[in-house]
């Protein structure tokens, strides 16, 4: 199934998803290239929220970029399956090879603001990420090891405590929590 219609059958489960659901199908009707990051208004990325077995932890990553702990995920970069991205990104950033997705339909969506920074010495501009949310489980006895390129750690943290440790507020308010509570 294509990304267009599995996004057009996702249930938003509050007016957030529903108001950036509507803006992300407005944008690709609009925007052929909305799967690639050469288009500098906005494109797709995925995240995966990666659960313990209990549904009592999450697994995050001090991310470089943002400079503050975060989920998992990554850009599209032109591959339409964002649900294999995901699970990519788990294992790049984490180490985590043995995680099971949940499902393979969207856990949730959420437009995300990028301020302009600098990767690999080039300036990138301020633009929005069109994100794509998937769920997994994995082993928190699972090794883990920190890619030196996109995070300076990974940990598991309860609930409670990723909702304390992040540096992003609008994050931890209008998505963290949100999964938290899909996630019980």
């Amino acid at each position: 199934m294509s990304l267009l219609q599995n996004i057009k059958d996702y249930i938003p489960v509050n007016a957030q998803e529903e108001r950036d659901k509507e803006a992300m199908l407005q944008f690709m009707l609009k925007n052929p290239n909305y799967l690639d990051r050469e288009n500098q208004t906005a494109h797709f990325t995925t995240s995966i929220w990666t659960v313990n077995q209990e549904r009592t932890k999450t697994l995050m990553v001090y991310h470089n970029i943002y400079d503050s702990w975060s989920w998992i995920g990554g850009h599209a970069d032109g591959i339409e399956d964002l649900c294999s991205v995901a699970m990519r990104e788990l294992q790049e950033e984490t180490g985590v090879r043995n995680a099971v997705l949940v499902d393979r339909n969207i856990y949730s969506l959420e437009i995300l603001t990028v301020d302009g920074h600098v990767k690999k010495g080039i300036y990138v501009p301020s633009h929005l990420h069109l994100n794509v949310t998937y769920l997994a489980e994995a082993d928190e006895k699972e090794a883990l090891t920190v890619n030196i390129e996109e995070n300076q750690a990974v940990k598991w943290w309860s609930f409670e405590e990723a909702l304390r440790i992040s540096k992003e507020p609008w994050m931890v308010e209008h998505v963290y929590r949100k999964l938290i509570e899909k996630s019980r």
